[in-house]
């Protein structure tokens, strides 16, 4: 049942602010049709929230690792959520 809609939360540290991860992570997001948020938080991380399908999600985190060209990714980390938020969409918080 890998394909269950779930819902994640990631936390990505590193060089992750002002390398357009947010950009990458909607568009990354977008093609994997996923919604949820992505957000710059005042720590210097970057937080997401998706939902969608569990393989889905699995390449996203994935993802997360690398980010885009710019960032240096430190440390990734996932939690599953229990509650599905509904999403619409997927967009940039600012």
């Amino acid at each position: 049942m890998s394909n269950s809609i779930k819902h994640i939360a990631i936390r990505v540290y590193g060089k992750v602010h002002g390398v357009f991860f947010r950009a990458s992570t909607r568009e990354k997001a977008h093609e994997l049709g996923l919604t949820g948020f992505v957000e710059n938080v005042k720590d210097g991380t970057v937080y997401m929230e998706a939902e969608g399908p569990a393989a889905a999600l699995k390449q996203l985190e994935k993802w997360a690792h690398e980010g885009p060209r710019q960032a240096k990714v430190e440390k990734v980390e996932v939690k599953e959520l229990d509650e599905l938020k509904g999403f619409k969409e997927f967009k940039v918080k600012r």
